[in-house]
């Protein structure tokens, strides 16, 4: 038994203190939990205490009137989705932009992963660098700065692009890129990705890095060139990553987000950008709190069972869970 010796016995001899066994785990577990608690308690306030909110989907509820002076309406607001031919039109067109906007994104999941290969080949590394840090930086800028960057290029008045196209003779002169709700939804995934690219392949580029170089230097000695490296080591070595985050991305099928097409929303275009999250936003803002709340409410529930049916198909196929 190890232990440690102290002094200052009636015998003049040491004493052996016994370390109880598993102490330094449980000690451990007690550091890993107070770093992650800070964590868990900003998602606690920010993703499941909004839920409470769900209570307005029962109630005629208008802002300014407290809640235990709303009258309770039960599920009427759920069945008015169906209920009203007009109403259910309106839903339908909304998941018909949703779904769009999410297939194009997953059928497009893969931009990321070509990119940090093509990041991951570039032998000057200041190069990559460069290349990298551009790419990453529009992340972290605002959509509403996005649009100004696709006002300033595509308007009508003062569009470069715009006044560029018209003097070719390719669009007409008057024509505006931005109002026009023709192919709407290929232009709202290429503004994603602009925006999303760099960002999406730092996790790629992580894979990449953590694939054993011994497997590079023995299909080189085997005559292996950069192609057919990529193909056999570097593409396989990243499928368990690109699986996990589509299966993620599978989960949060219907969830947009609204920042994007809010800022991006005019009046010529809105019958066809307008998505799920989006149209919650503007049916809270008319007025009429607890039918968005439903709505929401059923788009939840609606991920929730995507994300468990990505799951039991990972577990099906890959024979690894995801949560």
């Amino acid at each position: 038994m190890r232990g440690l010796p102290t002094e200052g016995t009636e015998q003049g001899k040491p004493l052996l203190v016994k370390r109880q066994p598993g102490a330094g785990k449980l000690q451990n577990k007690h550091k890993l939990f107070l770093m992650a608690f800070p964590f868990l308690v900003i998602t606690f306030i920010f993703y499941y205490l909004p839920i409470s909110g769900w209570i307005y989907a029962f109630y005629d509820y208008i802002p300014g009137i407290p809640l235990k002076d709303t009258p309770f309406a039960g599920l009427k607001w759920f069945k008015s989705i169906v209920a009203n031919p007009t109403q259910t039109a309106e839903v339908l067109r909304v998941m018909k932009n949703t779904l769009a906007m999410s297939s194009l994104g997953i059928v497009t999941s893969f931009l990321p992963l070509i990119f940090a290969i093509l990041l991951a080949e570039i032998r000057h590394g200041w190069y990559r660098k460069l290349a990298q840090t551009l790419t990453t930086i529009p992340n972290f800028i605002s959509w509403i700065l996005v649009y100004a960057l696709a006002f300033s290029l595509f308007s009508v008045d003062n569009g470069v692009i715009t006044a560029l196209l018209a003097r070719l003779g390719m669009v007409p002169e008057d024509y505006n890129f931005l109002a026009s709700s023709s192919h709407i939804w290929l232009k709202m995934i290429i503004w994603y990705w602009w925006k999303s690219l760099g960002w999406g392949a730092i996790l790629y580029l992580a894979a990449i890095a953590g694939i054993d170089q011994d497997l590079y230097e023995a299909a080189e000695t085997d005559g292996a060139g950069r192609f057919r490296k990529i193909w056999h080591i570097t593409v396989p070595g990243l499928m368990p990553t690109f699986f996990v985050l589509l299966l993620l991305s599978i989960g949060n099928f219907v969830n947009n987000g609204m920042e994007q097409y809010f800022a991006f929303q005019n009046a010529m275009n809105k019958d066809s950008i307008e998505v799920l999250d989006l149209y919650v936003y503007n049916i809270a803002f008319a007025n009429n709190f607890p039918f968005a709340t439903a709505v929401s409410m059923l788009k939840s529930i609606i991920s929730v069972f995507l994300l468990f049916t990505a799951n039991t198909l990972s577990k099906a196929v890959r024979g690894e869970s995801i949560i």
